[in-house]
């Protein structure tokens, strides 16, 4: 929402919102012109022509209900996404995993290729330090999510979609209904359909499609070859149809982002950029804010925090982890479920998500807004590890103050303590500074 707020303000509309406390995105919404205010009120939606909203908001919040008293218009974020849509040629990143940091890659390559292109992103890209702008350029950008049919009311020129996997069940009711609403997305953009064959699920979709394909499979129109991996990212060559287009240095970890950034590389091309301005762009890439993003040090133990919250992202996160030259002793992987009706469906499926961790804790669920649901707690997660992984070592901590206790004693030099989920795990790596600075201040003294 934040994001869609930034752009429609930049494209010169009059844009409030209301938020239920005050937080660092705040102070970027003021500053791009948007009317902030803190905590719900009727009055607040008075001078409205358009209300605006999310899934995650109650229908019978104050601002909404007035809204529809008065008559004003309430529309889906979808809808207003939709429409910022078509006042360009929109490109979408669509899939199960990856789509933020691809999209950040695409707008970051067609910035380098010259066409200035508008973007709304699902995160802050480091390289411009905000996840959304606008341009009259005739190019955008967008995140096309998933999780509540957005991606079905975005008109496109031209997408990648990474991969599909299964989540947000609450919304689709079976996996099928997920496979059948990527199909209705990929028959629907009018323009390049890039498509990763590494995943199997996706590579059925280009089945009777005229799509381009890419992955590190035979056969891929865009085949990733040689990968390298270095200290802090990865070295690889792109094919095109067997011939060599591009050697990228990407500074990311991780066989996921050497496809992320292919998918990027490949519509780019599609859509006209030369091969060697998208490596160059992808060699300078400061990535996207919570995705393996190293947020301080402490006595010699690295503190990252990640996003990643489905199995397979935590999977390819953790593997990050080895496949890279790094050297750290022991890799401590902290994870908050997120979702009560999400674990209820698929908390079975971590069960080897975390064998590249060499200490395992998990936390309690975070709600965004789910009901509680009798017997689903983050155990769950626990029971699935040990049951896979017997020998693995596992820590319950379903209380904060307590978790924050155990990371400030256990963390020792040489550690990677990895944070994961996309609650309020994120703020983790600042607490365990500020508790660990209090108890060395507590010894000194």
């Amino acid at each position: 929402m934040s994001a869609i707020a930034i752009a429609l303000a930049e494209m010169g509309h009059i844009v409030s919102g209301s938020d239920i406390r005050e937080r660092q995105i705040l102070d970027r919404l003021r500053a791009s012109g948007v009317e902030i205010h803190i905590g719900h009120n009727r009055q607040h939606v008075h001078d409205a022509d358009v209300v605006t909203y999310s899934t995650a908001i109650p229908a019978d919040i104050n601002e909404l209900d007035e809204a529809r008293k008065r008559g004003i218009p309430t529309v889906h974020r979808s809808e207003v996404l939709g429409a910022l849509c078509r006042q360009t040629n929109a490109y979408g990143v669509a899939g199960t995993h990856g789509k933020t940091t691809t999209s950040s890659m695409l707008m970051l390559i067609l910035a380098a290729a010259g066409r200035e292109p508008g973007f709304v992103i699902g995160g802050d890209v480091a390289d411009v330090g905000t996840g959304a702008r606008w341009s009259d350029s005739g190019s955008f950008v967008v995140e096309a999510d998933e999780s509540d049919g957005t991606h079905l009311r975005l008109p496109l020129a031209g997408t990648v979609l990474t991969n599909v996997d299964v989540d947000h069940l609450d919304n689709y009711g079976t996996f099928d209904a997920i496979v059948e609403g990527f199909e209705r997305y990929v028959d629907a953009v009018d323009g390049p359909v890039v498509i990763g064959v590494d995943c199997d699920v996706a590579r059925r979709l280009c089945a009777a499609r005229d799509v381009v394909t890419f992955g590190v499979s035979e056969g891929a129109d865009y085949r990733v070859v040689d990968i390298q991996p270095q200290r802090s990212g990865n070295t690889f060559a792109v094919e095109r149809r067997g011939e060599v287009i591009a050697r990228v240095d990407l500074p990311l970890r991780g066989l996921h982002n050497v496809l992320n950034a292919t998918g990027a590389l490949a519509l780019a091309v599609e859509l006209g950029v030369a091969p060697e301005v998208a490596a160059e762009s992808l060699g300078t890439f400061g990535g996207v804010a919570r995705r393996f993003d190293v947020r301080g040090n402490v006595d010699g133990a690295t503190l990252v925090d990640d996003y990643a919250h489905l199995p397979a992202e935590i999977e390819a996160v953790l593997a990050s982890t080895r496949e890279s030259a790094a050297d750290w002793s022991r890799v401590v992987a902290v994870f908050q479920p997120n979702r009560f009706n999400r674990m209820s469906e698929i908390s079975d499926q971590y069960a080897m998500s975390f064998r590249d961790a060499d200490v395992v804790v998990i936390t309690d669920i975070y709600s965004s807004g789910t009901q509680p649901i009798p017997g689903v707690t983050g155990k769950l997660v626990v029971n699935a590890v040990l049951e896979a992984l017997p020998q693995s070592r596992v820590v319950w901590m379903p209380k904060r103050d307590a978790l924050i206790k155990f990371l400030a004693s256990e963390l020792r030099s040489g550690d990677l303590c990895l944070s994961m989920g996309c609650g309020d795990i994120a703020t983790l790596p600042d607490e365990i500074l500020m508790a660990r600075g209090v108890r060395e201040e507590s010894v000194v003294q």
